[in-house]
């Protein structure tokens, strides 16, 4: 596994720590129906952190698994930090470790 992985990698795993943290990760994923939406971040379906939780952060660990490309480009830290700005949730450590990834994914 290269070095880009690795840090993608652990970058993941602190996500999922942060969210936790936020006690924002769900024990059980949204119905199958939910999951297989055809708009962008299945946004007819899922919110944001669902959206995180069971599409995005499992693409990118599998994505490391197989040691397979990465995308080139990803903004996602942004978009999190539209979400959560009306709630008033800690989540500085969570838009941090989002930042990194999109660093990573975007060097």
């Amino acid at each position: 596994m290269g070095d880009k992985h690795i840090a993608v990698a652990n970058v993941l795993i602190d996500i999922e720590a942060a969210m936790r943290e936020l006690q924002l990760w769900q024990a059980e994923p949204p119905s199958a129906e939910a999951l297989a939406s055809d708009q962008p971040f299945a946004i007819n379906t899922l919110t944001f952190v669902q959206w995180l939780q069971f599409l995005f952060l499992p693409r990118l660990q599998q994505l490391v698994q197989s040691r397979g490309d990465l995308p080139s480009s990803c903004n996602i830290a942004p978009m999190a930090e539209e979400y959560f700005r009306p709630m008033s949730l800690p989540v500085e450590r969570l838009i941090i470790e989002l930042k990194r990834i999109d660093t990573l994914l975007n060097q």
